[in-house]
């Protein structure tokens, strides 16, 4: 069952990186204009908070497994988001949309893959049984 929730909690990272991406894609590609615009910069901060919150509810030994990304560290930054908003860091905010989201929606999205792997090769497992008679 656990691993069932961690892959539900998986699809929603990767959901809320998809959503980063396509708010980048609306407002564009600047710096300037994030860091001017309130409306860019809060779409973009709920995303984070939701991945933070998001990770945070993945199980310690799933974590301990796939450790290739800073799960800590992805939930420190929703803390921050949360608890002091008005000290963020724009740029700080702006480098964490170009380098780490777009790796973390890798990340997620090739564990996933193999998860759809494995799924399939046990339904199909569950094919080559004989009936018991």
């Amino acid at each position: 069952m656990s691993s069932e929730r961690n892959i539900d909690i998986l699809k929603h990272i990767v959901d809320y990186c998809n959503e980063i991406f396509h708010t980048q894609t609306y407002f564009g590609d600047s710096f300037e204009v994030f860091k001017s615009n309130s409306i860019y910069r809060n779409a973009v901060a709920m995303c984070i908070l939701q991945i933070g919150e998001l990770s945070g509810n993945l199980t310690d030994d799933f974590k301990e497994s796939y450790g290739g990304v800073p799960w800590r560290n992805i939930k420190g930054m929703r803390n921050i988001m949360a608890h002091k908003y008005g000290d963020i860091n724009a740029t700080i905010v702006w480098e964490a949309v170009n380098e780490d989201i777009p790796q973390l929606r890798e990340y997620c999205s090739d564990i996933l893959d193999k998860y759809r792997v494995l799924e399939q090769a046990a339904v199909e497992d569950e094919g080559d049984e004989e009936p018991e008679i």
